[in-house]
């Protein structure tokens, strides 16, 4: 693929005059909607790109995730053509254009011309990562000091008859994700078929905090390195910006801390690493050395500088955290801790603050491109002053950023307050770490409900928000898809819509499999955050037992679907979530034989013998212990309870 790069000075004009024309052309107001109909097809007599002029079925503007904070549609379509032209200034990176230039040849586009002019009727894309306040003027309604970080502009239109589209970042993030909207304007989040017309559009965009992303900080079976590369992946297309690798289970985090990573394990991160930049993901190694460390000890504290060097010049790792949570705070690992220290929570909060302001200033103050540390401290929920949390504020280095989970470990609400009261008592930015959906806690369920009970200033008033998923990864893209659909514009986030958004994304087009995964998600939703267990199903069930044909059969066709969602859900789903799919379809069938019961047919003793099929299914949780698995509990077993009398 060849690259084209022009002055800067050029393109900056280019773009200015570009973005103007498009916007002062189009006309209207509209926000994103449903998935209309796609348009025609490019002529094959000159393969150019055509404008589709009002009144001839344009295309329309398909859902966007997450929700762009302003979305203006405008009269006409463009089609994309069998031949297209691509510029992109200095700033623009190889990932961004790649996701333009699959993008355009999903929509049709046979031949793709990197840095060449436009012929007469053809598309002209243009790719900037602007980076000054000329390149943002412009565009007016950004905020008085600009787009903040990661945020673009997107306009889709016509300069004199010719096709054009702009995708101008405030910097080359905001260039990324506009190119992850442009991919969902040509291929709809849930469609399998690719459209060949873009909508005139003017889309202004930008995220309501920070970092957002994901913390692997679960307990339990950590992810396997081809699942952490498909969650960059994930988390890249939906506009996710940080991923934390922090699992419980890799032992040259926790229990052998102080030991260099092996060859064949550094490979592992380094490859997380690049992926990570790639995918325009800032990857936080986080060392947790809290169990064994002795706060006072100069070895330590260099063996602890010597593993993050280790990550930075054999990994690429530029972000690192030193998470202290889940230790015991009432007594030192070493008797010269309270020595130096003295007792009491606030000494241990004094000294962990000595420890991580070693860390920042003696090594990342040092090097350029870091990111300031990140830590997790012991008390890490509530909004309570305590003596610890007042000496690590007191003595901790301004620039460190403290993690928190909100009043409780698992919190089912957030208030922005109590997000406020945590950071005046920390005294430092605040980074939300959200438990949801993890469910080491709770091994035996799958937490497939949306994320919610966030308020929407929330995001605005910290300096990130991070999702700990489930130890089942693909099980967790739903929940995650919701949480980055609400992180990036919480005022316009409906947890149910983004859910089945999320649940659309991972069927990838099957009906078939959407309709199982709606199914699935119903019977394995509750959780602290959402506490109705399986509302849909309990509707049809309750629906039955008050009498007719019509629920009847409806309870049935619910019931079949379950049956079969074993082999009907995405692939990656069948492995990761490989007991529950079972515990379903036999909780199906079970109840299916209990309505066969009550029609005169069958057994009440083969009804049983399908319960006890479904409550067979388990699994081992992170402590060892076998737990059968739950599905639809209180409802499904419930029904069949009572079927039996």
């Amino acid at each position: 693929m060849r690259q084209f790069r022009v002055p800067p000075q050029l393109l900056i004009g280019f773009v200015l005059g570009l973005v103007v024309v498009v916007f002062a052309r189009s006309c209207g107001d509209g926000p994103a909607g449903p998935d209309g109909a796609a348009a025609a097809a490019p002529s094959a007599a000159d393969g150019k790109a055509r404008t589709t002029r009002s009144g001839s079925a344009p295309a329309q503007v398909p859902a966007l995730w997450p929700a762009p904070r302003g979305v203006r549609r405008d009269a006409g379509s463009v089609q994309i053509g069998r031949s297209v032209a691509v510029r992109a200034d200095a700033g623009t990176d190889a990932a961004t254009l790649d996701v333009v230039t699959r993008a355009l040849r999903a929509g049709g586009a046979d031949e793709i011309r990197l840095g060449d002019a436009p012929k007469s009727g053809e598309l002209l894309v243009t790719v900037a990562s602007g980076g000054t306040s000329a390149a943002l003027a412009p565009l007016r309604a950004a905020p008085p000091t600009g787009l903040a970080a990661g945020g673009y502009v997107l306009a889709v239109g016509t300069d004199q008859g010719q096709p054009r589209a702009v995708l101008a970042g405030v910097d080359p993030d905001g260039a990324f994700h506009a190119a992850q909207t442009l991919a969902q304007l040509v291929r709809p989040v849930g469609s399998r078929a690719a459209r060949t017309a873009l909508p005139a559009v003017r889309i202004r965009d930008w995220p309501a905090t920070a970092a957002r992303g994901i913390v692997e900080g679960f307990y339990g079976t950590p992810w396997s390195p081809r699942e952490r590369l498909e969650q960059l992946d994930f988390a890249a297309r939906w506009k996710l910006d940080t991923y934390m690798y922090s699992p419980k289970d890799d032992p040259y985090l926790r229990g052998r801390w102080r030991e260099p990573y092996p060859e064949p394990r550094l490979a592992e991160l380094r490859a997380l690493a690049a992926r990570a930049a790639t995918d325009h993901i800032s990857f936080v190694y986080a060392l947790s050395p809290g169990p064994s460390i002795c706060y006072s000890s100069a070895s330590d504290t260099a063996a602890l500088v010597r593993k993050f060097r280790q990550l930075w010049d054999g990994a690429g790792v530029r972000a690192f955290a030193v998470p202290l949570d889940d230790i015991e705070i009432d007594h030192w690992n070493c008797a010269r801790d309270a020595a130096v220290y003295g007792s009491g929570r606030g000494a241990v909060g004094r000294a962990q603050a000595d420890l991580l302001n070693k860390v920042q200033r003696e090594f990342l103050d040092t090097r350029g491109g870091a990111a300031p540390l990140i830590t997790v401290p012991t008390e890490y929920d509530g909004a309570r002053a305590s003596a610890y949390k007042t000496a690590l504020a007191g003595r901790l280095d301004r620039d460190v950023r403290v993690m928190w989970t909100g009043p409780l470990v698992v919190s089912p609400a957030l208030r922005t307050e109590q997000t406020r009261e945590a950071g005046r008592l920390y005294g430092h930015p605040l980074l939300v770490w959200d438990n949801y959906p993890v469910n080491d806690y709770t091994a035996d369920h799958l937490l497939l409900g949306p994320y919610t009970g966030r308020e929407d200033s929330l995001p605005g008033a910290v300096a990130g928000l991070l999702a700990n998923p489930m130890n089942q990864a693909a099980a967790s893209d739903p929940a995650l898809f919701s949480m980055a659909a609400y992180a990036w514009n919480p005022t316009a986030y409906r947890p149910a819509a983004a859910l089945d958004a999320g649940l659309s994304a991972l069927a990838g087009g099957d009906r078939r499999a959407l309709t199982a995964l709606r199914a699935f998600a119903d019977v394995n939703r509750a959780s602290r955050l959402n506490t109705a267990q399986a509302p849909q199903l309990a509707t049809l069930t309750a629906a039955y037992w008050r009498g007719g044909a019509q629920a009847e059969r409806a309870l049935r066709e619910r019931l079949t679907v379950l049956a079969g969602v074993p082999d009907t859900v995405p692939a990656p789903l069948r492995a990761s979530a490989a007991p529950w799919l079972a515990a379903t379809r036999d909780w199906a069938r079970a109840a299916l034989a209990a309505l066969d019961l009550r029609d005169g047919k069958g057994t009440r003793a083969g009804v049983r013998s399908l319960r006890t099929a479904a409550r067979s299914h388990t699994i081992t949780d992170w402590q060892g212990r076998t737990r059968a698995v739950e599905v639809g509990a209180g409802v499904l077993d419930t029904f069949v309870a009572r079927a039996l009398g």
